[in-house]
């Protein structure tokens, strides 16, 4: 063979020799054919034309010398491999073949590299189609799709557990860097000996590749793709981190992904608590999960496990005596349910899925899945809310007459929802917190008194209570009984209903409107009368927010659950930056929120007493068909509903669900610090934010014709617009006819109310205050600001009559 290759060096060389004595030659007589020329005149020189020098023709290679040294070399190859014995032939083609092979593998390797994903997410893959959703505190709450319920790190995983897949799986896995070609030369021996498959040849790594990157379909392309990808793995990650990847991604049968998943669906257990023979079985299952699933098929299960027990015993993880002990186990399942498959709390995790997520990711992402959803719900909250709306509906519910009851709980300063209640059971997907459209009630008297404050009213304006009809409708209070003269702040506390509706004239329906939806509220609200006393429907999640924005100073946060949004590369595609926006000056809220919490010390509310300062609203609608309660601190705001889904009437009262409010924020508040509301600002000199558009109805008067005639000869109070317009009428009222709005009035209960009844306020202390006209109930408490002149004396003033305290409980529309 060197004699040969040295003989075709010599002739080689040889031949160049002469291919360039012909090429000098070839230069030389065209030097002497371009010397001719010049003499001769025949070569036509540039300068002559343009001034400039003739360019220079290089004289062209010619083809006939490289052609030769081409034929020549050929030529003695082949006289000197002819030359040569068979071997050395061999020889060469071989040497040939072997440098071709080696091009290609290079060239393919190149190719294939092109095609395959980026592996730099594959700590953090998800697969498509899966949704994770956790809690605030990283729990996760809840898996869709083909997803690994229990996420375990190599840490966790039982030494045990990693050596039987290291054993059935690839027993090679450590000395391998991601392809095993014995193990291939191996399987295919033995399953064309067997004639069947019996045996597989892909590794550990490979088998991650396919399951992250690549599909299932059996082709040599895929096969040449996923050799080269786990390579690249292995060049990536450790050991270690792909058998974690690999351990809690493989399927394993019966809708489990992952180790965790089968210890828990086979045999009820976590992976440590696992005996060698269940390990063994579970190792056994990633070749067929189907054909040895332990369920489906539990004598080629038992098969399948002692052949894992064997190949441990031949890696030296287990002695002959504990293989054959296991061997000898009978197969003992506890089949369960995969963790996660349904949601530890459905209704907040199917309103984040089916309602905040289709508004906060886009639609393509969404199709193709594989997301974690970072929520702000606390599970801790979640089970005391979902333990306080059960209680009470089991417990109060049966003779009280409502079967359902919901709760939300906000984080006023974030707008993150804390915790979510749909409903007293999980019998149906209807979240009766966000899906329901209830009428408020009372509890809508907050965001009136509040909007009555921006337009400048005082908490000490005082409005006669009397029975009153304004345009056809005539509002009653719930026990059909009227008190007299009294400020704003004792009608909000006491929520009495006349006071509102006359308040709601002098405010004008467009700025409470307008307040409203400021604040968080959403639905439609209808602009009559009865819009005091809460007629428009609402869900509890909306008006939870705005009393949310009261406890927030007045700055309105965007409720939502959804904290962040990844991809299945890691990638945050949403992440929740909601900007505080000021609905109304904290100065008028500070004033509402001081009334508001005298519903709570001394009024309707007492039964959400906390031992802090609490402020909130009591509500309940006609024949007590809603029983609510919005109630906030500083920190949290929550709201509850009581009632019944087919809105039969209930013989409850709002007081029930003040209490249930009340067990959910006595877990809630454990280890808040105690903070105190802003200090009730000065009234004297205060102007509003926002400028009142009264309503002027056609026809507003109070019943009792001679009060409200001695009542129109005085001057106006702070209050001027309310009592102008008691003046508008004089004539004797037509028979009054009863409006088709929604009563505000409603039957007390006839059962007791099986919670701590709130305790009946005292009458409170009187200043001296100018003397209004001659009314049943005594004067209203002064002012800071400027007291209204005081009336003439009437020619003939009626006894005054002692004042009525003010109910416990309401057990009736509009408290």
């Amino acid at each position: 063979m060197d004699n040969f290759l040295s003989r075709l060096k010599s002739i080689t060389e040889q031949s160049r020799h002469d291919a360039a004595g012909q090429s000098a030659q070839e230069v030389q007589d065209s030097r002497t054919a371009h010397s001719e020329n010049l003499q001769t005149g025949d070569y036509t020189d540039s300068t002559q034309s343009n001034g400039k020098p003739p360019k220079r023709r290089r004289p062209k290679r010619s083809k006939s010398s490289l052609l030769t040294t081409i034929q020549t070399t050929l030529g003695t190859t082949g006289r000197i491999y002819r030359q040569q014995p068979l071997y050395r032939q061999i020889l060469f083609w071989l040497a040939i073949l072997a440098a071709g092979t080696g091009a290609g593998v290079v060239y393919g390797y190149q190719e294939i590299s092109k095609t395959l994903p980026d592996t730099a997410d594959l700590l953090t893959y998800r697969r498509d189609g899966t949704f994770t959703v956790k809690a605030a505190d990283g729990s996760v709450m809840y898996h869709k799709g083909p997803a690994t319920r229990d996420y375990l790190t190599y840490n966790q995983i039982p030494k045990q557990v990693v050596q039987a897949f290291v054993a059935a799986e690839d027993r090679r896995f450590y000395e391998h860097t991601g392809v095993d070609y014995r193990s291939i030369i191996r399987a295919t021996v033995t399953n064309a000996l067997a004639g069947e498959t019996v045996e597989g040849g892909s590794t550990i790594t490979q088998q991650l590749s396919r399951v992250v990157y690549l599909d299932q379909e059996h082709s040599l392309w895929r096969k040449l793709r996923e050799a080269v990808l786990a390579q690249t793995i292995e060049s990536k990650l450790t050991k270690e981190q792909i058998l974690q990847q690999y351990l809690n991604l493989v399927f394993l049968g019966s809708n489990a992904y992952g180790v965790a998943d089968a210890a828990w669906v086979y045999f009820g257990k976590k992976p440590d608590q696992l005996t060698l023979a269940e390990t063994a079985t579970i190792a056994g299952l990633p070749p067929a999960p189907s054909t040895y699933s332990p369920l489906v098929n539990p004598d080629a299960a038992k098969n399948r496990r002692n052949i894992v027990l064997s190949r441990m015993q031949e890696a030296g993880y287990i002695s002959a005596s504990e293989a054959a002990t296991a061997k000898a186990e009978p197969l003992k399942l506890t089949p369960k349910l995969p963790q996660k498959f349904y949601s530890d709390f459905p209704y907040f995790t199917t309103y984040v899925l089916n309602q905040e997520l289709k508004q906060r990711v886009p639609e393509a992402e969404i199709r193709r899945g594989g997301l974690v959803i970072e929520t702000s719900l606390n599970p801790k909250w979640q089970q005391a809310a979902e333990r306080a709306v059960r209680q009470t509906v089991k417990e109060n519910g049966s003779y009280q007459g409502f079967k359902q009851g919901a709760m939300v709980a906000i984080d006023p300063r974030t707008g993150e929802i804390r915790a979510m209640v749909g409903g007293s059971d999980n019998d149906t997907q209807f979240n009766r917190a966000t899906q329901a459209q209830r009428q408020p009630g009372s509890v809508f008297k907050g965001i009136l008194y509040t909007t009555a404050i921006a337009t400048g009213k005082s908490p000490y304006a005082s409005y006669l209570d009397a029975p009153y009809f304004v345009d056809g409708y005539k509002p009653e209070n719930f026990n059909r009984k009227n008190s007299g003269w009294m400020t704003l702040d004792k009608a909000l506390t006491n929520s009495v209903n006349v006071v509102s509706v006359k308040l709601l004239i002098d405010v004008g329906f467009d700025p409470v409107v307008e307040m409203a939806h400021r604040l968080g509220i959403k639905s439609k609200l209808v602009p009559a009368y009865s819009l005091a006393l809460g007629t428009s429907e609402v869900n509890l999640l909306e008006i939870t927010s705005a009393y949310g924005t009261l406890a927030n100073q007045g700055k309105y946060v965007e409720p939502h659950g959804i904290r962040r949004v990844i991809n299945k590369k890691g990638e945050v595609i949403y992440d929740a930056k909601f900007e505080a926006k000021q609905a109304v000056d904290p100065t008028s809220v500070a004033i509402s929120t001081w009334m508001m919490e005298g519903v709570v010390r001394s009024g309707t509310g007492t039964s959400a007493q906390l031992g802090r300062p609490v402020a909130g609203k009591t509500g309940t609608t006609d024949q007590a068909r809603d029983l609510w309660f919005i109630g906030y601190i500083p920190q949290l705001v929550a709201g509850v509903w009581l009632g019944n889904d087919n809105n039969r009437p209930t013989g409850g009262s709002s007081a029930t669900a003040a209490y249930t409010w009340r067990q959910f924020m006595k877990f809630a508040v454990q280890d808040m610090p105690v903070e105190k509301f802003p200090t009730l600002p000065k009234l004297e000199g205060r102007k509003g934010s926002i400028k009142a558009k009264p309503q002027r109805p056609r026809k507003a008067y109070n019943m009792d014709k001679a009060e409200n005639e001695e009542k129109s000869e005085s001057k106006s109070d702070s209050s001027g617009s309310r009592r102008s317009s008691d003046r508008r009428s004089r004539e004797t009222p037509p028979e009054p006819v009863r409006s088709t709005e929604p009563s505000s009035r409603t039957r007390e209960p006839e059962q007791p109310i099986d919670v701590p009844p709130p305790p009946r306020r005292r009458s409170e202390p009187v200043a001296p205050a100018p003397a209004p006209a001659p009314a049943p109930a005594p004067a209203p408490a002064p002012a800071p600001a400027p007291a209204p002149p005081p009336a003439p004396p009437a020619p003939a003033p009626a006894p005054p009559r002692a004042p009525e305290p003010p109910p416990a409980a309401d057990p009736a529309a509009g408290n």
